[in-house]
Order: structure tokens, then C-alpha cells, then sequence
């Protein structure tokens, strides 16, 4: 099921997938910015301030109410990161017509609300609420640092941040402590005004409704948005890695240690780096999982992630602390077989397959086809599952040695106990 996508006005798209096999529908509205370290904490927490309550339906209880009588509709915030681009706004899932009682249409209310939580919020004195700003916040310093409470997670991003430290990409999609602690409703509010202004806005609708229906539905309950001079999403910066790994390590009170790698690749060949990925790292049949997780033990658990539109391999592994070198040893040796094409056909062919299953599913998933054409639209990577899957099907295993060849460590972050010593 490809979208079909249509440009509604300046800079805000809508993306209809027509499906009647699901028994709600799902709306989303999503406005994508530039990453910037000074911008992303109001970002963040812009959605829920605004989820907080409209003009109309002042608190979370009268909204809740309104939701109730829409047969147990919801709304959720959401903040995400789709290459160097923040993606923030509100997804909708609601009883598809089909299926309700006696028949009552439900597109047009749920798109009215979606419009009056992003254009009509509830203000006073032309401000947000300092009450609602204020609790929000509290809320988003706690999602900060719960980041920490998951050690695995923490590797993952402290990796990001020091290899990425001069680039978009280093940014966290929920900001920093620091940055929340600044905002005010007197500087949030016209922060929301500039982003309805420029912000490039993508709407997705899976469900039963006729396409001229949506978009109508749409258009008016949004024709109150007013657009300026639109910023475009960013495309994502490559770099080379340096000329020597760095090296980062971080002492805490752990109990397992945390050893993240990350790589620069420099192929733009993505169907063979896909595959090249998979069969290092990337799923249970990789060398990762097999060979330094089952059969040496090295780690407790060892995979590998392609950032695509990044060019970035990032590996996370739990390993004991004596074990470092070890298990960093046995990570580049695993990567040195898959560029030197020491593979069998059952690890490619599984890994294809593996990858062409799960592209399938997406068609089972209204939430996974509204990932996916977000994810396309913030980095411009737009395909459909049939192409991306014939360029796998395409793909030989000379291909995938050549794409694993141009991937170059560039970043290593351990994080062990405070009383641990490694060659880190």
C-alpha cells in the first residue's frame, strides 16, 4: 500500500493510504525542524504542553471527555528524531467508520480536534498556561534522565554525542536538562509561533475514508494555519572518519560494562549496506550474535545498527569489564569478514529474507507505515517497499564486501565500574 501523497498547501503535505483491513483509522500531523542544541528542549516540550488542553476543551479532563464521546478515541504526543531533523506533533487513532455503531463519522471531528490542539491551544494573556508549562517540564527532565537508569541506552547515545559532537546528528531529540530548565511560556510561545510559520508539516490518514474526503476534512480544520517562508529538512551531513579511532571511557556504579563502537561508511550503495549490516550484526543469525555473543561468550548481548541517512554503523554490546579488548578484537575481526566476503550463501540469503519479511510487515501496521513516510520525507530517502525490495533481491555478495569495505571505525565509548582499569 505506497501513499498517495498531495501537496495541501505551502509546505504541508498529506500522505492517504487507503486500507480497510484495519479497524481504526489513524491520523498524524507532524511538523519536522532542523535539529539545533538550542531549539530541541522546546521542541520536546512543545507537544505536550499543547496536548494539555485547547480553547475549546481547556484541561486533559474535558479533552479526555471529547475523546470518550468519539468511542474511545486518543491522541498522543509525539518527539521524534528522523536523521539531523526533529519531528514533533500529535498521532490519532480512532474506530474506523465500519465499525461503529450506527455508522457516525468520526474523520471529521478527529481532524477538527488535531487542528484545534496545533492551532488553538489554550492561552492567557497571548501565552501558554505557566502552570501547564511548568508541569510539562518537570516531565521531560524526568524522561531525561531516565535515559540513565537504562545503561544500554546511555552507551548508545554518549557514543552519538562524542562521534557526532560537531554535527546535528550529536543532538538528543528531548534537548538537555540544562536547556528545559530555561524555558518559560514566555519564551515557548513564540517559539510555537515561528515553527507553525516555517516548520515543513507532513499528515498521514490510513483508514476506510475516501481521499477527497480527508484532504477536505483536513484543509478546513487547518485553514486557519498561517505559513511564511518554509524551512525544509535538513539533509543529513556525511563524514569521513579520522585518521585514528578516539577513544571515550565513563566510569559509574555498574555492574556490566557497556562497549559501543560507532563507523563512518562511505558506500551509497544502501541495499548492499543494508545487507552488509545485517550479516555483521543486525539480527540473530549475524556474526555478532553467533560468534562473539554464542559461541565465544565475549558478551552478553552484541548488535550492530545502520543509520542510513547518516552513513553510520553503531554497534552496542554488555560485556564483563576484563573482557574489553577482547571482545573490541573479536568486533573488528567479525566486521573484517564481512568486508573480506568470509560469508556462506545461508547468511546472506537468510539476511535478505530477514530484511524483505520485515519490510512486508509494514503493510500490517498503520504506526510502521506512519514511520515510514515520515522517516522518507525527513530524510528524502523516498522508495516503496516493492523497489527497496527488488534492489535487495538485486544484491550480490561481491556488492556487499565492496559497501563493507568503506566502513572505517571512527568512535569507541566504554562505560565501566569506577574502580575498573581497561586499555580504553
Amino acid at each position: 500500500m505506497q501513499p498517495i501523497r498531495c501537496e495541501m498547501m505551502p509546505g504541508v503535505y498529506l500522505n492517504y493510504v487507503h486500507a480497510t483491513k484495519f479497524k481504526t483509522g489513524t491520523l498524524s500531523v507532524q511538523l519536522i525542524t532542523p535539529l539545533s542544541e538550542t531549539t530541541a528542549a522546546q521542541g520536546a516540550l512543545l507537544p505536550s504542553v499543547l496536548r494539555r488542553g485547547t480553547m475549546r476543551y481547556g484541561d486533559m479532563r474535558a479533552l479526555s471527555t471529547a475523546l470518550d464521546l468519539l468511542y474511545g478515541a486518543s491522541v498522543g504526543c509525539t518527539v521524534r528524531k528522523k536523521g539531523e531533523n526533529q519531528c514533533l506533533g500529535f498521532v490519532a487513532s480512532f474506530i474506523d467508520e465500519a465499525y461503529t455503531p450506527a455508522g457516525e463519522k468520526l474523520l471529521e471531528p478527529m481532524c477538527d480536534l488535531l487542528g484545534e490542539l496545533l492551532l488553538n491551544p489554550v492561552t492567557r494573556g497571548g501565552r501558554f498556561l505557566s502552570e501547564y508549562v511548568e508541569s510539562e517540564k518537570v516531565n521531560l527532565i524526568d524522561a531525561i534522565r531516565g535515559v540513565i537508569n537504562d545503561k544500554r541506552d546511555y552507551a548508545d547515545m554518549r557514543l552519538l554525542q562524542e562521534m557526532c559532537a560537531l554535527e546535528r546528528y550529536g543532538t538528543e531529540r528531548l534537548g538537555t536538562e540544562e536547556r528545559v530548565k530555561k524555558i518559560s511560556n514566555q519564551t515557548l510561545y513564540p517559539f510555537y509561533r515561528r515553527l507553525l510559520e516555517s516548520a515543513h508539516i507532513e499528515m498521514f490518514y490510513c483508514g476506510s475514508a475516501a481521499p477527497d474526503r480527508v484532504e477536505g476534512a483536513l484543509k478546513r480544520a487547518f485553514a486557519a494555519l498561517a505559513r511564511g517562508e518554509i524551512v525544509a529538512p535538513v539533509y543529513a551531513e556525511r563524514r569521513a572518519a579520522p585518521e585514528a579511532p578516539r577513544f571515550f571511557t565513563e566510569k559509574m556504579d555498574v555492574t556490566q560494562g557497556k562497549l559501543s563502537l560507532g563507523f563512518r561508511a562511505g558506500s551509497d550503495d544502501a541495499a548492499a549496506m543494508l545487507l552488509a549490516n545485517l550479516i555483521f550484526g543486525g539480527y540473530s543469525n549475524s556474526k555478532l550474535f553467533l560468534n562473539v555473543r554464542e559461541k565465544l561468550s565475549l558478551c552478553y548481548y552484541a548488535s550492530s545498527a545502520y543509520h542510513r541517512s547518516k552513513g553510520i554503523i553503531t554497534v552496542s554490546s554488555g560485556i564483563e569489564f576484563k573482557n574489553y579488548q577482547t571482545a573490541y578484537d573479536e568486533i573488528l575481526a567479525q566486521l573484517k569478514a564481512v568486508q573480506d566476503g568470509v560469508f556462506e550463501p545461508w547468511e546472506v540469503d537468510g539476511a535478505r529474507e530477514c530484511l524483505i519479511s520485515s519490510l512486508r510487515s509494514r503493510e500490517d501496521s498503520a504506526g510502521r507505515m506512519e514511520e515510514n513516510v515520515l522517516g522518507q520525507a525527513a530524510t528524502y530517502q523516498w522508495e516503496s517497499t516493492g523497489e527497496l525490495i527488488d534492489a535487495l533481491r538485486a544484491v550480490t555478495p561481491e556488492r556487499i564486501s565492496a559497501a563493507a569495505k568503506t566502513i572505517v571505525l571512527d568512535t569507541v565509548y566504554f562505560l565501566t565500574g569506577e574502580e575498573e582499569r581497561t586499555d580504553a
